[in-house]
């Protein structure tokens, strides 16, 4: 009889365990070491299919545990956090909210009214007056 691998040993027996990690925010690193095995046997159990539950578990519950963390970002930002507002549409809508390089500021477009930084730099003060 064939002595069992480390996979039958050390892995499909702890799955729900795993799980609880990855619940958590373990990294496949701290993974890895808590079930005694290099990283790049964790990677290979991974990648294979014939350890498909093993890869099925790690996806599934880090997928769950994304739309929770989505799930409360957006409360957050709906409740009134600036940062989680700013967050989320930096991330969702890059193209209109992303920061731009100090090098892209110059001509702008702000209510139909077009200035340059060197406009405003001889220190005279702007009023609405």
């Amino acid at each position: 009889m064939a002595r069992p691998n480390k996979y039958e040993t050390h892995v499909a027996p702890r799955l729900d365990e795993i799980a609880d990690w990855v619940r958590n925010g373990a990294t496949d690193e701290e993974i890895a070491e808590r079930l005694g095995i290099a990283i790049s046997t964790f990677y290979e159990y991974k990648s294979k299919s014939e350890f498909s539950e093993f890869s099925e578990v790690l996806k599934k519950t880090r997928d769950a545990v994304d739309g929770d963390v989505e799930n409360a970002l957006l409360q957050s930002a709906l409740n009134g956090n600036t940062t989680a507002q700013i967050f989320w549409l930096k991330n969702r809508r890059p193209k209109q909210w992303r920061d731009k390089p100090s090098e892209e500021i110059g001509e702008k477009d702000v209510a139909g009214f077009e200035f340059r930084i060197e406009d405003f730099s001889n220190g005279d003060n702007i009023s609405n007056s």
